[in-house]
C-alpha cells in the first residue's frame, strides 16, 4: 500500500492522518457515493476518518469501481494509494481494471495496470479488458493494453477476439483501422475465425472495409 501518497493528499488537503480507526458501514457506503461524485476531498476525509478502502456497496462495488465509472482519475488515485483492489468485481463482473480498459478511461487503466492489473481477469462476456476496447475504438487504451501483455487472441463467449469485434461492431472508419494494424503489428492471428467460421478478412469485405481488409491481407490473411 502506498501510504505515503495517501499522507501527502491528506496533508495537502489539511487533514489527519488517522491510523488503527475502525470505519463503520456508513463511513465505507459515503466514501463509495464520493468516489462516485469525483469529492476527491470528501474521500480524502472519509479516509482519514477509517474508512475501508476495499468496502463494498449493495452491488458489490468498490469506491475504486464507483470512481472509475465517473472517470474520476485523481480519486483513484487515491484510493489505490489506500489500498483498493484494482481487480475488486461487482455483481456483474467489472473491475476497476476491466472498466477503465472498456470505456477507455485511460488514466486510470494506466494506474490498474501499474498497480496490479489481472491481465487474464475476463468480464461478465468472457473478454479481456482489450476486447470492448478494440470494439469501442480506444485507440491508446488498445495501445496500453498491448503494451502491457494482454492477450491479443483470447477469445470471448461470442466466439470473437478483439481483432474481429474491430470489424464487426464498428464502422470500418480511421479509429477501428488503427486498431486492427495494432493488433496486427501485435501479432493477432489474422485467420482466426468465428464461430461460423467466418474469417476477419471476410467481414472486412462483407463490410465494405477495404482499409482493414488491406491491413488483413498483408498480415496473411486468407
Amino acid at each position: 500500500m502506498d501510504r505515503v501518497l495517501l499522507l501527502s493528499l491528506l496533508l495537502a488537503l489539511g487533514m489527519p492522518m488517522v491510523t488503527g480507526a475502525s470505519a463503520d458501514d456508513g463511513v465505507d457506503q459515503a466514501m463509495i457515493v464520493a468516489a462516485e461524485k469525483g469529492q476527491l476531498a470528501e474521500v480524502a476525509r472519509l479516509l482519514a476518518a477509517g474508512a475501508d478502502a476495499r468496502a463494498r456497496d449493495g452491488r458489490k462495488r468498490t469506491a475504486l469501481l464507483a470512481a472509475t465509472h465517473g472517470n474520476h482519475a485523481e480519486v483513484a488515485r487515491a484510493l489505490i494509494a489506500a489500498g483498493a483492489d484494482v481487480n475488486a468485481k461487482d455483481e456483474i463482473q467489472d473491475s476497476p481494471y476491466l472498466y477503465a480498459g472498456a470505456s477507455g478511461h485511460l488514466d486510470i487503466l494506466k494506474l490498474t495496470l501499474a498497480h496490479g492489473a489481472d491481465l487474464r481477469s475476463v468480464n461478465r462476456y468472457g473478454g479481456t479488458a482489450l476486447i470492448p476496447a478494440c470494439e469501442r475504438g480506444h485507440v491508446e487504451t488498445v495501445r496500453a493494453l498491448i503494451e502491457a501483455g494482454v492477450d491479443v487472441n483470447h477469445v470471448n463467449r461470442l466466439g470473437w477476439t478483439g481483432l474481429l469485434e474491430a470489424i464487426i461492431l464498428s464502422d470500418g472508419g480511421p479509429r477501428h483501422v488503427e486498431i486492427v494494424r495494432l493488433l496486427l503489428e501485435a501479432k493477432a492471428d489474422p485467420n482466426l475465425a468465428d464461430r461460423e467460421g467466418v474469417s476477419p478478412s471476410t467481414h472486412a469485405r462483407q463490410r465494405g472495409y477495404r482499409e482493414i481488409e488491406r491491413l488483413l491481407s498483408g498480415a496473411g490473411a486468407r
